[in-house]
C-alpha cells in the first residue's frame, strides 16, 4: 500500500509538549494526540509524501523509473487531472445555443464594457438577434444601472473579443478559469496534505462536481469571483511555506544536526517582503472587484495569515509569538493586502471614469456635477470619487433590501445538501428534435440544471464536521484553513435570509469543500503505520466513495449538459421535490 495519507496525521503546528497547556493533554479523551519530539525544521516545513516502495514492486515498476515518476508526479498528476477537466468543461461549450439564466445580463454588460467602457442599456428583446446575428448588433450608448463591480464582465469581455459575442464566446472565460481552479485545487492539496495523492483526488473531486461544471459552462460572474478567491488562498499557503522556510533556515542545529527552536531568533527574525502576500492583495482586489462578498474572503484570509505567522514563530520558539507579529509582521500584511486590495478594486472603475461626465458616460458618472453640488467639504474630492461614492452607495442599498420573490431562490439552511438547485435552462423538444428520441413517445427534457453532485455534497457535510474536530481537538492548520474558506462564504448568507438569494453562490467555497473531503478520505484510508489489513479496508472504502461520486456525476451529466433524455428518464433524477 501507498503511504499516501500520512500527511492527514502531521501536526504542525502545536507548542512542543514542555510547554503544552493541561487543557490540551484533557482532551485526549475526545481524540487529542501529543505531537512527538522531533526536527523543528520538519515541523515548520513537513516533508513531502513518497508512495511506498512495496507499491512499485507490486506493481513491477523498476526503482529507476519508480523515481522519475515521484519526481514528476508533483505537477503530473495535477497537469493530468486538470487536463480531464478541461476537456469535459470545453466540449461542446457554445450549447445550449441560448441564454441562459443571467447570461441574459453578464454578456451583453461585458460586451458594453469591452466597447464603451460602462454597461449600457439594451433593447428588451435583443437576445434572439444576439443568437441569430452571431452577434452582429449595434451597442445602445445610454448608460444602465449595475449593481455588480466590473472585473467579472470584463473576464467574459475577453472571451467575446477572441471568440465573439455568441455562446461559446461569452462562456468561454469562465471555462478557462474553471479548468485553472482544477490545477490550483490540485497543487494547494498536495502543498497542504504533503501528498501528491491527496491533492490529485481534490482536484479530482472538484472536477466530477455538478455546481462546479456547471458553473465553469455559464457565464455567470460566481465562477469567476472563485477562481479570484481561491488565487489568493493559494498564494497565502505558499507564502506561509516561504515564511516557515525563511524561520527554519535561521535556526540552529544541534551537535546531532537536529534544528532546535531558538527564542531571540523566533521573536525578532524579520521575514521580508514576501511578494505572494502582495499578489494575494491582488487577487482579493480582483475578487472584490467581481462581487462584493470577495470583501468577506479580505478579512478571513487577513485574520488566517496572521495566526499562521504566530503560529510559525510559537513552533520556532518564540516565547511571545503574537507580540512577535506585531511588531515584524503585521504592518507588511495589512499593507500588502488592504491598501493593494482596495487600490485594485477602484482600479477595477477605470472605464466607468474616464466615461464622458456630460451624462453621456456610465450611470450616475454626472451626479457630482448634477444632483451632488454644493456641500462644504465637496471641494476635497474630485467629481469622479464623489459620483462614484454615491454610485456604490445605492448598489448597496439595493443588494441589502433586494428581497423580490424569485422561483429559485433558496435558504442557506438548505444548500448543502443541494435543497434548491437552480435551474438555468429548460425546453421540452419534441420527438425526433433537438435530440430528443423519436420513439420517446412524448416530449423530453432539456436542462441545464446548476446542483452539485449529490453524493459529494451529502459527504462533504460530513467532512466539515470532521475538519472542525480535526481543527479544534487535533489543532491541525489545514482544518482550520479549510473551515475558514468555507465560513467565509457561507457564513455572512445568513445574515441576509430574508433577501433574494441562490444555491449557485456556493461555487466560491466549493473548493474548500473538495479539500475537506480529501482530507476526510485521507483518514479513510489511514496512516502509513497502519497494519495492513487498516490499510487495505480503509483504501477499499474511500474507493468505493470516489467511484459512487463519480457514477453520481455520470448519472446527472444530462442534466449539466443540457441533453435532451426522456421525461421519465429526468423525473427519475429528481429525487428530491424541491429540485422540480
Amino acid at each position: 500500500m501507498t503511504s499516501t495519507a500520512s500527511s492527514t496525521d502531521t501536526r504542525q503546528d502545536q507548542a512542543p509538549q514542555d510547554r503544552r497547556p493541561s487543557w490540551q493533554q484533557r482532551l485526549r479523551r475526545f481524540g487529542y494526540t501529543a505531537e512527538p519530539r522531533s526536527d523543528v525544521r520538519d515541523r515548520l516545513v513537513p516533508p513531502y509524501v513518497e508512495p511506498s516502495p512495496r507499491m512499485w514492486q507490486v506493481l513491477g515498476v523498476p526503482q529507476a523509473l519508480a523515481e522519475r515518476i515521484t519526481r514528476w508526479s508533483g505537477w503530473g498528476g495535477p497537469l493530468l487531472v486538470t487536463l480531464m477537466a478541461g476537456v469535459m468543461r470545453f466540449w461542446n461549450l457554445g450549447s445550449p445555443k441560448a441564454v441562459i439564466f443571467d447570461e441574459t445580463y453578464y454578456a451583453k454588460d461585458a460586451w458594453a464594457l469591452v466597447h464603451r467602457g460602462y454597461e449600457v442599456s439594451w433593447p428588451k428583446d435583443i437576445d434572439k438577434l444576439i443568437l441569430s446575428s452571431n452577434g452582429n448588433v449595434p451597442i445602445p450608448t445610454d448608460a444602465s444601472y449595475v449593481v455588480h463591480p466590473p472585473v467579472g464582465k470584463y473576464v467574459i469581455g475577453l472571451g467575446e473579443l477572441m471568440f465573439g459575442f455568441n455562446p461559446f464566446g461569452w462562456r468561454f472565460m469562465t471555462a478557462l478559469l474553471g479548468t485553472l481552479s482544477i490545477l490550483i485545487v490540485c497543487r494547494i492539496g498536495r502543498r497542504m496534505f504533503r501528498s501528491t495523492f491527496l491533492g490529485c483526488l481534490a482536484g479530482a473531486l472538484m472536477t466530477v462536481d455538478g455546481l462546479a461544471f456547471v458553473m465553469a459552462r455559464t457565464a455567470l460572474l460566481d465562477g469567476v469571483l472563485m477562481f479570484f478567491v481561491l488565487a489568493a488562498f493559494a498564494c497565502l499557503v505558499i507564502d506561509r511555506d516561504r515564511a516557515r522556510e525563511k524561520l527554519a533556515a535561521a535556526l540552529p542545529a544541534d551537535a546531532n544536526g537536529l534544528v532546535r527552536p531558538d527564542a531571540h531568533i523566533a521573536d525578532t527574525l524579520r521575514l521580508g517582503w514576501r511578494p505572494y502576500r502582495w499578489l494575494a492583495g491582488l487577487m482579493l482586489g480582483l475578487a472584490m472587484g467581481t462581487k462584493w462578498n470577495g470583501l468577506f474572503f479580505l478579512v478571513a484570509f487577513g485574520i488566517l495569515t496572521v495566526l499562521w505567522d504566530a503560529g510559525s514563530r510559537k513552533v520556532a520558539g518564540a516565547r511571545h509569538p503574537y507580540e512577535a507579529v506585531f511588531k515584524y509582521d503585521l504592518g507588511l500584511a495589512f499593507l500588502s493586502t488592504v491598501p493593494v486590495a482596495i487600490l485594485t478594486y477602484f482600479t477595477s472603475w477605470i472605464g466607468w471614469i474616464l466615461s464622458p461626465a456630460n451624462g453621456s458616460g456610465g450611470y450616475y458618472r454626472n451626479w457630482a456635477a448634477t444632483d451632488g453640488k454644493g456641500g462644504s467639504w465637496t471641494w476635497l474630492f474630485p467629481d469622479w470619487w464623489r459620483s462614484l461614492w454615491h454610485y456604490e452607495h445605492e448598489v448597496y442599498k439595493f443588494n441589502v433590501g433586494l428581497s423580490s420573490p424569485h422561483t429559485y431562490q433558496s435558504n442557506p439552511w438548505s444548500w448543502i445538501v443541494d435543497g434548491r438547485p437552480v435551474s438555468f435552462f429548460y425546453e421540452s423538444p419534441s420527438p425526433g428534435a433537438d435530440g430528443c428520441p423519436a420513439d420517446a413517445g412524448e416530449k423530453c427534457a432539456r436542462e441545464v440544471l446548476a446542483i452539485g453532485t449529490p453524493l459529494l455534497w451529502w459527504a462533504a457535510g460530513f467532512a466539515i464536521l470532521y475538519v472542525l474536530w480535526r481543527w479544534f481537538f487535533r489543532r491541525d492548520w489545514r482544518a482550520g484553513a479549510i473551515a475558514c474558506g468555507i465560513a467565509a462564504g457561507y457564513l455572512p448568507w445568513f445574515n441576509y435570509q430574508e433577501r433574494t438569494i441562490f444555491y449557485f453562490y456556493t461555487i466560491v467555497f466549493v473548493p474548500f469543500l473538495c479539500l475537506a473531503l480529501a482530507m476526510l478520505i485521507g483518514s479513510i484510508i489511514g496512516p502509513p503505520k497502519s497494519s495492513d489489513a487498516r490499510r487495505v479496508a480503509g483504501a477499499t472504502a474511500a474507493g468505493v466513495l470516489v467511484l459512487l461520486i463519480a457514477w453520481n456525476f455520470i448519472y446527472f451529466w444530462p442534466l449539466y449538459t443540457g441533453t435532451s433524455i426522456p421525461i421519465d428518464n429526468w423525473r427519475s433524477r429528481m429525487w428530491l421535490d424541491t429540485w422540480v
